[in-house]
């Protein structure tokens, strides 16, 4: 009997991990739907934006560390994108969703950079690759959503977002280096990303930018 490549922690929503993933999806499809509800289009749409925004990083992962497609092999996680689509059309035009859809993000972002480095640790790659996969995975599918729905990119943005997934999933790998457990780990790693985008929200904290004056 072979032994597979990904820790049954990863796909069990029983366990932290698991659960870290289904969050991870559900509120990544949440932005996703919102960034169409931003630009009023059709359900049709909404459920395509959910499903591109909340499985797109984990599918570029997947195909880079060589392992099967996690929502090819569990329809779950495109069922979760339309119920957090339907969810958000149902929501309706309320005042608050857009800076629901900050908050959310921040969620995906602590959340999918711990399960990204975690099933890249999973397959056996090494800790640099570990965090480089929890960064692509919490952020691949916003740069699409925000492709997709013409506004900019996160990666132009000097707020911080994606220094909250690779806050994550570091913290993750080095516990882990460290030999403590996955869960606690992965609750520590998860918060600390984002504690660190929801300072960014509330206090406006941002990297620095380039010395010197653009030309």
């Amino acid at each position: 009997m072979t032994t597979p490549l990904v820790d049954p922690a990863l796909t069990d929503p029983e366990t932290v991990l698991g659960a870290l993933d289904y969050a991870g999806v559900a509120v990544f499809a949440a932005t996703g739907a919102l960034a169409a509800a931003r630009e009023k289009h059709d359900l049709v749409t909404f459920a395509f934006f959910a499903a591109i925004t909340g499985v797109g990083g984990g599918t570029v992962r997947d195909l880079l560390i060589g392992v099967p497609v996690f929502w090819v092999q569990d329809w779950r996680y495109i069922a979760v994108c339309l119920a957090a689509a339907a969810a958000v059309w149902l929501l309706g035009a309320r005042p608050w969703r857009f800076r629901l859809l900050l908050w959310l993000d921040a969620l995906g972002l602590g959340a999918y950079g711990v399960m990204g480095a975690a099933k890249a640790e999973a397959a056996g790659a090494a800790p640099l690759i570990c965090i480089v996969m929890g960064a692509l995975t919490a952020c691949f599918g916003g740069v699409v959503r925000d492709l997709l729905a013409g506004q900019p990119s996160i990666l132009l943005r000097r707020e911080i977002t994606v220094s909250a997934a690779l806050l994550a999933a570091t913290l993750y790998v080095v516990m882990r280096a460290f030999d403590l457990p996955p869960w606690p780990s992965a609750i520590t790693a998860a918060t600390a990303g984002f504690g660190l985008r929801a300072g960014a929200l509330a206090w406006g904290w941002s990297l620095p930018g380039f010395p010197g004056r653009a030309n």
